[in-house]
């Protein structure tokens, strides 16, 4: 049925509006407009994205965890880790709830070899507590929620 349509569509064409040789027709520009937000709001960056960061190399780790005066939680992680991929969006929630109290790093060791030879990471996901420079906890593996709200908790000495 529908090839039988677009048979139909096609032999309706007149000479002048059918595509040259070797030539597709793109259909006319369509206008696109954003529906506008509901109750006037507007899109915004979620506080997860605000507290979670990827390092991009040396100096920026040094900068943004070794030097921060908040705790760090870093998360040495791989693209092709199933637990990471796991663990990694489970962290971020709970650090959002942290409201800016602790912030996450994201470190994948496939681009950042250095920084996991340096903090002995032998296995991913390792995620390890940082406060003033210092390594002040650290686990491997995967947790559930409950035993990450108590390691962020810890962290932050609530």
């Amino acid at each position: 049925m529908a090839q039988r349509l677009a048979l139909q569509r096609l032999l309706s064409l007149t000479p002048r509006t059918l595509p040259l040789q070797g030539h597709w027709m793109l259909p006319p520009p369509v206008a696109l407009s954003a529906p506008p937000a509901p109750h006037g709001r507007d899109f915004s960056t979620s506080s997860c994205r605000r507290s979670t960061f990827n390092v991009q190399d040396g100096s920026d780790f040094q900068d943004r965890v070794v030097n921060n005066p908040k705790p760090v939680v870093v998360d040495f992680h791989a693209q092709w880790c199933g637990p990471c991929k796991i663990l990694g969006p489970r962290l971020e929630k709970m650090v959002a709830k942290q409201e800016g109290k602790v912030l996450m790093a994201k470190v994948d060791i496939d681009d950042h070899t250095d920084l996991a030879i340096e903090y002995e990471v032998s296995a991913v996901p390792t995620v390890l507590a940082m406060k003033n420079g210092d390594v002040v906890d650290k686990f491997v593996g995967i947790k559930d929620e409950d035993q990450l709200e108590a390691f962020l908790k810890k962290l932050i000495g609530a």
